[in-house]
């Protein structure tokens, strides 16, 4: 067993030298990024990532996401089932960004909802249906609850609160 702890160092010192190793087409691009940030251009990851995805897409005139069982203000109990609504923008699976199309996304006492742009959460107050998904079964504790409906493209960027729909129920004992 001592004989693999010595061995470790130099194992871990062979493999950052190999994953590090540059060639030729690297120095170029290293010299190039050089250049670029002399004359005051970006060149963090951040921003040649941004520029490689689609930006969000615009939102029809007309589109709205609504709640088709709920009203504000109503009694309910849990579980509860939920149903979405959209109109004027395409319902769409997660994974490409396309025009005109997103999926649904539920926000419990999160807010009314996610600034445009903004990936939306994934945890237990930030619901995704993005296999198009139209309706989910939530359980709730007794006692009032804000329900927001959030539309986001197909990578989960918000469209922000234009296309989010919000509800408060009233869950009884």
């Amino acid at each position: 067993m001592n004989n693999k702890i010595k061995w470790l160092p130099a194992m871990l010192l062979v493999g950052l030298v190999a994953c590090n190793s540059n060639s030729g087409s690297s120095s170029t691009s290293d010299s190039t990024a050089a250049k670029d940030s002399a004359a005051g251009k970006d060149t963090s990851m951040a921003s040649m990532k941004m520029s490689s995805v689609d930006p969000l897409p615009a939102i029809p005139a007309g589109a709205k996401v609504y709640f088709k069982n709920l009203k504000d203000g109503q009694s309910v109990s849990s579980p509860l089932k939920v149903e979405f609504g959209v109109d004027g923008i395409a319902l769409d699976t997660a994974g490409t960004v396309k025009a005109a199309s997103g999926h649904h996304h539920l926000l419990i006492d999160a807010g009314d909802s996610i600034p445009a742009g903004q990936v939306v959460p994934k945890d237990s107050t930030h619901l995704h249906f993005g296999k198009a998904q139209t309706e989910a079964s939530i359980t709730l504790t007794p006692g009032k609850h804000t329900l927001a409906l959030q539309y986001a493209d197909g990578i989960h960027r918000s469209y922000g609160s234009q296309l989010s729909a919000v509800v408060t129920v009233d869950v009884k004992k």
